[in-house]
């Protein structure tokens, strides 16, 4: 197993969830004005608006949509769209643990369905699921730059490359990460 540190543009994928802030006591309206206001100068701000929200809360709560549009004067099926159509937007909290494994061709050649089977089997839930427990998330990418280490995964911000059943679910399991 191969593992290489995360570049720190994706520094959003490294965030604990326990950083994240707590959905119930967190003012809505407040948090996405004060961001709205921090990138209002910005020309078609909607996806770093969001980006930042998701970075504060773990997820774009349903209930920021309306909020978003009308602080930037868009409609809430604009706003709606963008965090359905980016696969990086999430609508619900993360799991503790966020495993994205690579579906991309390159890492299908080296055995990623394999690793895609034996974490659904391991963890009992799909891809883009989070168990019931909330300790984790499995997610797909279609790719993660690690094409010449594949199978490659992120864990937790962790690019991991040449992984094999055993030791990503040994990853899951002791949590090293």
């Amino acid at each position: 197993m191969t593992q290489i540190t995360a570049d720190p543009s994706f520094a959003h994928e490294t965030r604990s969830v326990e950083r994240f802030m707590n959905r119930a006591t967190t003012d809505l309206p407040e948090l996405v004005r004060s961001v709205v206001d921090s990138h209002r100068h910005l020309r078609g701000p909607l996806l770093v608006v969001l980006r930042e929200i998701q970075d504060r809360l773990g997820y774009i709560d349903p209930d920021v949509v309306p909020l978003v549009a009308a602080e930037l004067n868009l409609s809430r099926a604009d706003v709606h769209g963008v965090v359905t159509f980016y696969r990086d937007f999430r609508s619900e909290p993360p799991g503790r643990k966020t495993l994205r494994i690579c579906r991309a061709e390159a890492c299908q050649a080296m055995g990623s369905e394999l690793l895609v089977n034996a974490l659904e089997q391991a963890l009992g839930i799909k891809v883009g699921q989070t168990t019931t427990d909330g300790s984790t998330t499995l997610d797909q990418v279609f790719c993660l730059g690690n094409c010449a280490l594949g199978p490659a995964a992120q864990i937790d911000g962790r690019l991991y490359g040449r992984l094999d059943r055993d030791q990503v679910i040994d990853i899951v399991r002791t949590g090293r990460s």
